[in-house]
């Protein structure tokens, strides 16, 4: 059931619902701590005792939690409630680079403006030994101030330097187990060859959805 005005999420107070996908439902909400208004990502009551769509959103959470960066979105808290995991972001006024899109073609100065933004947005989560995966104009937030916003680290994949594992392999041992070996997962049209047979992938599966993405 989707939440309504007024509903309580641990603190923070539902104001409305602002979209909805395969990985959750977002709603904006206020923090009464704060006095701000944030973004919600709660995953939907028929997959939330789904333990693959559960690691994957907590995937989610670990990634994008482990970056301070403005071109990526900044997550402030994590949550369940009422066996509902939740995670809160800054909340973003603007449009994805899809709906900027499809209204008109970008200038060739703007979009070397945008992809210079996504560039560093995505050296820093490489940097961190992180893989997205899924990079595509929905992906990508243009705000109303013209900063760029890399979102949804869903399908991220956490390794260490130099494409080793994470850690000490839990994280990928995990990422295993999430995903099936051999499986295909990502977006028709921006995956890297070796992400479209199955394969293993490092930071430059995320330079070739790049490329794709500034070609468009």
């Amino acid at each position: 059931m989707a939440l309504s005005h007024g509903d309580h999420l641990g603190p923070y107070e539902v104001l409305g619902l602002v979209g909805a996908g395969g990985m959750g439902e977002v709603y904006r909400a206020r923090d009464p701590r704060l006095d701000r208004e944030v973004a919600i990502k709660v995953l939907p009551e028929d997959v939330a005792g789904d333990r693959n769509r559960l690691r994957r959103f907590e995937k989610e959470a670990r990634a994008a939690g482990a970056l301070n960066h403005p071109n990526v979105l900044a997550v402030h808290d994590v949550g369940t409630h009422d066996d509902r995991p939740y995670l809160v972001t800054e909340l973003l006024e603007g449009e994805t680079l899809r709906e900027r899109l499809s209204t008109a073609a970008l200038p060739a100065e703007k979009a070397v403006e945008y992809a210079v933004q996504i560039a560093r947005g995505h050296a820093a989560a490489h940097d961190k030994g992180i893989v997205h995966r899924d990079l595509k104009p929905e992906n990508l937030f243009v705000t109303k101030d013209g900063l760029v916003k890399i979102l949804d680290f869903g399908l991220a994949k956490l390794r260490g330097p130099q494409g080793q594992p994470h850690g000490s392999g839990d994280d990928d041992e995990t990422a295993s187990r999430t995903t099936d070996p051999g499986a295909v997962i990502g977006t028709a049209g921006y995956m890297s060859p070796e992400q479209v047979r199955g394969r293993a992938v490092d930071h430059r599966s995320d330079l070739f959805s790049f490329g794709a993405v500034l070609y468009e």
